[in-house]
């Protein structure tokens, strides 16, 4: 769904790493909603970026990975595209990954700005991977990364250790959260009956002591 005047002009960035059984055929398949979205018969015609000057999306077979910096024109309605996108790529990311996303506003303008008005522009962050543990681990990575930037303006990085470690200690409570999540409604395991261990959260992230 392109529209000349739509209200937005949405980026999509993004470098995810594929499972290496995945051909090309199933990720463009995977990357259905996006291409489909831009109009397009087919993922050849909807890789193409709305500028020139950014890669589109493209697979690189060698090193594996889906490296997305694509444009494309539309509305509000793109963000249940995004939902899809996530589930497909969740069964076939090798690794936690990020997705950002950017609404541009295509109908503000300088004369608007000028006025005091305030332009519709947003962002979102995604994240998708083959299990909640991956996802978790690609959400801590940018967290550390973001927060010992700003810290580092202030302090040495080998300061900065305790703040780390407590970051990994909130991670490790959202996840053991999640897992006992989903065991609730489980039926007994064992011949006793007892619960042995936790099911169903994935693998913990590392560094998540």
């Amino acid at each position: 769904m392109t529209q000349e005047h739509a209200p937005f002009e949405i980026h999509v960035h993004g470098d995810v790493p594929i499972k290496a059984e995945t051909d090309a055929a199933a990720l463009h398949e995977a990357l259905r909603p996006l291409w489909k979205y831009a109009g397009a018969r087919s993922f050849n015609d909807g890789a193409p970026s709305l500028y020139d000057e950014e890669p589109g999306i493209r697979f690189d077979t060698t090193s594996h990975r889906l490296q997305m910096c694509w444009t494309v024109r539309g509305d509000d309605d793109f963000r249940m595209v995004l939902d899809d996108l996530c589930m497909n790529l969740n069964e076939l990311s090798a690794a936690g990954a990020q997705i950002e996303v950017t609404f541009y506003d295509a109908e503000f303008d300088e004369e608007d700005e000028a006025q005091g008005g305030e332009s519709r522009d947003d962002f979102v962050m995604l994240f998708v991977g083959p299990d909640p543990g991956a996802i978790m681990q690609a959400q801590r990575d940018l967290l550390v990364h973001d927060v010992i930037n700003m810290m580092e303006r202030h302090f040495d990085g080998s300061e900065l250790g305790g703040v780390v470690g407590e970051i990994d200690k909130l991670f490790s409570q959202r996840f053991d959260s999640l897992v006992s999540s989903l065991d609730i409604g489980k039926p007994p395991r064992g011949p006793g009956g007892g619960n042995t261990g936790h099911g169903g959260g994935g693998r913990r992230p590392r560094h998540l002591h």
